[in-house]
C-alpha cells in the first residue's frame, strides 16, 4: 500500500530551510543542532527551471551539512524571479520549506504525487539527469516535498560532505565545494 502514497517513493534524506538570515540559520545548525559543517554551492546552475509551468531563471545557493544521517539544506535565492522560495519569503515564512525524497523513477515519482493530491509547482533539470520536481501537498507549514533524481556525481558529493561530518569539531563550519 505504502508503494502508491508519497512515502513509497523513498525515505526523507533531507529538511530544507529557506530562512530570512541565513547567517543565523547556519549559526543554529552547527552550534545549537551540532549539524555540519556545511558546504556552499554557490549560484546553482540549472539546465531548465519552471515555477508553476513558467520558466524561470532561478539565481539560488545552497549550503548543504549533515545532522547525523540526515542533510540539512539551507537556500538563499539572489534574484527576484518568482519560486518556491521567494513565495516563501515574501509570506514572511520561517521554519521548514520542504523535505527531499531520492528517486531513480521520476515517472513512478510523479504518479505517486499525482494519486496523493500533490501538485507539481516547481521542477528543475540539471546536467547529468538530475531532475527535481516540488510538490505541494496542500498540508500547510512545511508541506513541500521534493523530489531529487540524483546523478552519481551528486550522489558522490552527497557522501563527500556527509564524511565532512564524521567526527566534525566544530571548527571552519561553513566551507565551498571544489
Amino acid at each position: 500500500m505504502r508503494r502508491n502514497m508519497i512515502a513509497g517513493i523513498g525515505d526523507v534524506m533531507q529538511l530544507a530551510f529557506v530562512p530570512g538570515d541565513v547567517d543565523a540559520a547556519l549559526k543554529y545548525w552547527t552550534q545549537t543542532m551540532g549539524a555540519g559543517p556545511f558546504v556552499l554551492l554557490e549560484h546553482i546552475q540549472a539546465e531548465t527551471a519552471a515555477y508553476r509551468g513558467v520558466p524561470a531563471d532561478i539565481d539560488f545557493s545552497l549550503y548543504l551539512g549533515y545532522w547525523g544521517d540526515l542533510q540539512i539544506e539551507i537556500i538563499a535565492q539572489h534574484n527576484d524571479v518568482p519560486s518556491i522560495y521567494k513565495s516563501w519569503r515574501d509570506e514572511g515564512r520561517e521554519g521548514l520549506h520542504h523535505v527531499c525524497l531520492l528517486t531513480g523513477d521520476m515517472r513512478r515519482a510523479r504518479a505517486a504525487m499525482a494519486a496523493a493530491g500533490a501538485a507539481v509547482v516547481q521542477e528543475l533539470t540539471m546536467a547529468g539527469g538530475v531532475e527535481a520536481i516540488y510538490a505541494d501537498t496542500g498540508g500547510g507549514p512545511g508541506s513541500l516535498v521534493e523530489v531529487l533524481k540524483p546523478s552519481q556525481g551528486i550522489l558522490d558529493s552527497f557522501a563527500y560532505i556527509k564524511s565532512l561530518s564524521v567526527g566534525w569539531d566544530g571548527t571552519d563550519p561553513v566551507r565551498r565545494l571544489g
